[in-house]
């Protein structure tokens, strides 16, 4: 699995950068429920997903309510220490209001 970064993203092509976004803001999504979403064709939607698996961006897993499915969900991003990453930066205690 390759590190993944910004220009990873940059370099993918649009229909890849729609799946992500999709899965960003919906996601775990079957690739049906992707299909849906972003309007693209299952055969689009499928080698968009096989992209973004490739450079580790998308994670693939056991759809529980009908195993003949995946589920697709964004990898979580890891900080060095081992612990998951904070979205959003946590304000300063001096400029809280």
């Amino acid at each position: 699995m390759e590190e993944t970064d910004g220009e990873e993203i940059v370099d993918l092509p649009p229909s890849a950068k729609l799946v992500f976004k999709v899965l960003e803001y919906d996601g775990p999504l079957t690739q049906k429920q992707i299909v849906e979403e972003s309007m693209l064709s299952a055969r689009t939607v499928r080698y968009a997903l096989e992209r973004l698996e490739e450079i580790g961006i998308v994670d693939e897993d056991i759809y529980f309510a009908d195993a003949r499915q995946s589920l697709y969900r964004l990898e979580e991003p890891v900080a060095a220490d081992g612990n998951g990453v904070d979205e959003a930066p946590k304000k300063d205690a001096c400029c809280a209001e």
